[in-house]
């Protein structure tokens, strides 16, 4: 199924970004097992490493030395949101992700989860006719499966391409789709507050703030107090944070 939002987009996802306690190393990881490549960023950030694909997703690490990592699966320290990886030998790459330092959690049929050096879990999902390790996607973990999709649909201007029992997805295949999966007695971030960590979070770019955080706002986020140069945080209605980001 595709539906197509109601309204124009506040804005277009810009990145994943991702909290650790050690930028470096992790981006190290996922530079080895993806073959993702840092984007120089002109100045001396060290809160902020960018991660770029050969497939146009940009990746941010952000420095978080309070990281809380996640104990999964269950919801006393959640995830709130993981990476889907496509590979071709799940069972190759679980090896090969646990050489550069991630921990094996569960394996199935046709995916095994892990945990990145620094805790969060992805998962490697077979795909037979991919000869590399590609990034199909990001889900994000919430009560309501379907009202999440819609409201970021209207957000990023992606339409909800899949409506299932307990999950969802907006925008194509190949084209930095967003999930999201129904958990039971879900737990919300409560940022900034390090014992409810966000873990991930979304960069959104838009024009004109004021103009985006209106609309942001008409379609159920949450202003967070939560700012600097180029960017203001607010929450989704699952209470995830994301930032709207521009050029300052």
């Amino acid at each position: 199924m595709t539906t197509e939002p109601d309204r124009q987009a506040v804005g277009s996802l810009r990145a994943v970004a991702i909290d650790a306690p050690d930028i470096d190393r992790l981006a190290t990881f996922y530079e080895q097992l993806a073959g993702w490549r840092r984007r120089p960023t002109g100045d001396d950030d060290d809160d902020w490493i960018t991660l770029v694909t050969d497939d146009g997703w940009q990746i941010g690490l952000q420095q978080a030395v309070d990281h809380v990592p996640p104990h999964w699966p269950g919801q006393d320290r959640p995830q709130q949101a993981h990476l889907d990886f496509q590979v071709s030998d799940i069972d190759a790459a679980a090896e090969r992700a646990q050489q550069l330092g991630a921990s094996l959690l569960q394996r199935n049929e046709r995916w095994h989860t892990l945990a990145d050096p620094a805790g969060h879990p992805f998962c490697l999902c077979l795909k037979a006719d991919e000869p590399r390790t590609t990034l199909a996607g990001v889900m994000l973990d919430c009560p309501d499966a379907k009202a999440l999709s819609h409201f970021y649909a209207e957000l990023l201007g992606k339409p909800v391409t899949y409506e299932g029992d307990g999950i969802a997805m907006i925008g194509e295949q190949g084209a930095q789709p967003v999930l999201f999966q129904q958990v039971e007695q879900y737990a919300a971030p409560r940022w900034p507050d390090p014992a409810y960590p966000q873990q991930i979070h979304l960069d959104v770019q838009v024009q004109d703030v004021d103009t985006a955080e209106r609309a942001a706002l008409a379609i159920g986020a949450t202003r967070l107090d939560g700012a600097g140069p180029g960017w203001r945080v607010y929450a989704d209605p699952a209470g995830h944070p994301f930032c709207l980001v521009w050029a300052a």
